[in-house]
């Protein structure tokens, strides 16, 4: 498995495996298969409401616990400092573990940099070998890591060809903060899997749409945490590193930007105030 490595030294691997809107029910066993597969990054969150379950799957998988990395992150409902702590110590209590690999602010509203300096203490109390952020625009996670101590390791944005976050991806490099992708199929958006471009360049090498998506994400330096449920999906998931796109073939796909999300709109009032308010616990 191909890693990466963060701004502080930690090694993290290059594809993972994401367990959102994956059914409570089906979780444990997913997350089993996806481990039996081959994968050992696993992200989750508070918000997804099956951290049971994914800690149960790697306890029950019979690898050591340094050799899963686990990502799990924190809700806009508990960004107070207190309730970061507590929400936290909650995670770790539902995954049954007694560290953390890494913890991402879940959103950037709220009061987000209270929420940090918790992480931080976290952090250095050595309970989170990482620490970062989800869907921060450049200019809000530039001004977080201006005014704290600790610089995050990652930003997670929704990445995939229709929405290619090349400033971002710049500015993430600059910077030495790991991009990493959620939602890095987009979804299935805009008929993706039957895409002209990437059918093509697919059947040039013998792979299917979504390997070429994976690879294109890879040779852009980009984490992705795919989500699957079939077996079969998770093994060709993995399966990116035996060919290589051509500049040709990387420029084509870049062509498919649309500068926006096909997903949500970051700018609507209407969605940012659902997930600024939106409460996952009493």
């Amino acid at each position: 498995m191909k890693e990466v490595r963060l701004n502080n030294g930690v090694m993290m691997p290059a594809i993972g495996f994401g367990v959102y809107q994956i059914p409570v029910n089906d979780t444990e066993r997913v997350v089993s298969d996806a481990l039996e597969t081959g994968y050992r990054l696993i992200d989750t969150a508070a918000s997804y409401f099956n951290e049971e379950q994914v800690g149960n799957a790697i306890r029950h998988s019979g690898l050591k616990r340094e050799e899963v990395f686990v990502t799990t992150k924190l809700w806009v409902q508990d960004y107070e400092c207190e309730d970061a702590l507590r929400a936290f110590d909650k995670s770790m209590k539902l995954l049954g573990l007694d560290y953390l690999d890494l913890y991402l602010l879940h959103k950037p509203y709220g009061n987000y940099y209270a929420a940090w300096r918790a992480c931080e203490k976290l952090y250095k109390e050595g309970r989170i070998r990482a620490i970062g952020v989800t869907s921060f625009s450049n200019e809000r996670l530039q001004d977080l890591f201006l005014h704290n101590e600790v610089k995050p390791a990652v930003n997670q944005l929704e990445t995939h060809p229709f929405f290619q976050q090349k400033e971002a991806n710049q500015f993430l490099q600059c910077e030495g903060i790991q991009h990493e992708a959620w939602a890095p199929f987009a979804e299935g958006q805009n008929d993706i899997w039957h895409n002209s471009v990437l059918k093509s360049i697919a059947e040039k090498h013998g792979k299917t749409v979504g390997q070429v998506i994976l690879r294109w994400h890879n040779q852009r330096n980009v984490v992705v945490i795919p989500k699957t449920t079939r077996k079969e999906r998770m093994l060709e998931n993995l399966s990116i590193y035996d060919f290589t796109l051509t500049s040709e073939e990387m420029q084509a796909i870049a062509g498919l930007d649309m500068g926006k999300s096909p997903i949500y709109d970051d700018m609507d009032l209407a969605t940012t105030k659902f997930i600024g308010t939106h409460k996952i616990h009493e």
